[in-house]
């Protein structure tokens, strides 16, 4: 009498099946994260206002971006600009009454650029009229520099 031994039941060793994979393949994972990494870079390096101005030169830290923010900005001829959109002439203080205070009730950080051309005195109207609106947390945006004045 010939008794068939294979523990498998009859199939050998080509039919036995194979256990679990334990292994995840990250290459692919691996693959997405470089190019999310690479396009997080490439946006965030790029300007966040439109506005072409000639910056005044300074020493000075950089501004950090926050959420929140809101800038301003005075070209050369001393038209303002909230963001990307033009105020019209005498309607500065409307368009400060009508921007977003967020939840809390807090102000806004105000980013206040201007070109280097400017007047002295236009600058300072901008900020009156803001410090009058009630935003006192206002930084001033330079370019940089290497040399000290």
């Amino acid at each position: 009498m010939g008794m068939n031994l294979a523990s498998s039941g009859g199939r050998g060793r080509r039919g036995r099946r194979r256990g679990a994979m334990a292994e995840i393949n990250v290459t692919p994972l691996v693959d997405v994260m470089l190019v999310l990494l690479i396009i997080f870079m490439v946006t965030v390096t790029l300007p966040a206002v439109g506005v072409p101005l000639e910056l005044p030169e300074s020493r000075a830290k950089p501004v950090e971006e926050t959420p929140n923010q809101v800038t301003i900005s005075i070209d050369a001829s001393g038209a303002i600009f909230i963001e990307d959109e033009r105020v019209a002439q005498g309607g500065f203080a409307d368009a400060l009454a009508a921007l977003d205070r967020g939840g809390d009730g807090k102000p806004p950080l105000i980013v206040l650029r201007g070109d280097k051309s400017l007047d002295y005195g236009r600058v300072m109207q901008v900020m009156g009229e803001l410090g009058r609106a009630g935003f006192t947390s206002i930084s001033l945006v330079t370019s940089g520099s290497v040399t000290a004045p």
